[in-house]
């Protein structure tokens, strides 16, 4: 029979796989930021690359505060995130439209990510881990403030870009096309 694990372990499983998580984005971000082409999304992806880099050294921090070893647990929601974005990546759109579908993919991620951190912060909490839930919580208002950009690139300019344009990249006139 398996032996029953608590709320403490739960925390360690969720903490392993938000580290690779974070582990892969740092992978994930130059691509996108490579393949954005408003300079705006370039360096919001870039930026937020630079916090997904802090992020790991304040997990880092958190599996020490628990004494325990800093390591990852593949994560396949983002990893699934990452994929879907790597194809969009090689897919026919380009300018304004792609720029909306990597905002979108973006998005993605960081509402895991927000998810996630929500999660372990709450369980932190619910365990007394005072420390480790003021740690989190600073990784927390980053992704929220990553998000809250993302959403303001897209409706102050790329998703009109992107809906100015024909299917053949020729923009649209006002009333045309529109239903």
């Amino acid at each position: 029979m398996a032996k029953q694990q608590g709320l403490r372990e739960l925390l360690m499983d969720e903490l392993r796989d938000v580290y690779d998580a974070e582990k892969q984005l740092t992978k994930a971000l130059p691509k996108m930021a490579k393949g954005a082409t408003s300079e705006e999304l370039r360096e919001a992806i870039e930026t937020h690359l630079q916090e997904t880099e802090g992020h790991v050294e304040r997990l880092d921090r958190v599996f020490e505060a628990m004494g325990e070893t800093a390591r990852g647990k593949h994560c396949d929601g983002i990893a699934g995130i990452i994929n879907e974005g790597a194809a969009l990546l090689k897919s026919s759109f380009d300018g304004a439209v792609l720029d909306a579908g990597l905002i979108a993919g973006a998005q993605r991620a960081e509402h895991y990510e927000i998810a996630a951190y929500g999660s372990l912060i709450a369980w932190a909490e619910t365990l007394g881990l005072g420390d480790v839930v003021e740690i989190l919580e600073q990784t927390l208002e980053e992704e929220k403030n990553a998000d809250e950009k993302l959403t303001s690139l897209a409706e102050t300019n790329v998703n009109e870009d992107a809906a100015s344009l024909t299917s053949a990249g020729a923009p649209v006139k006002r009333g045309e096309g529109q239903e």
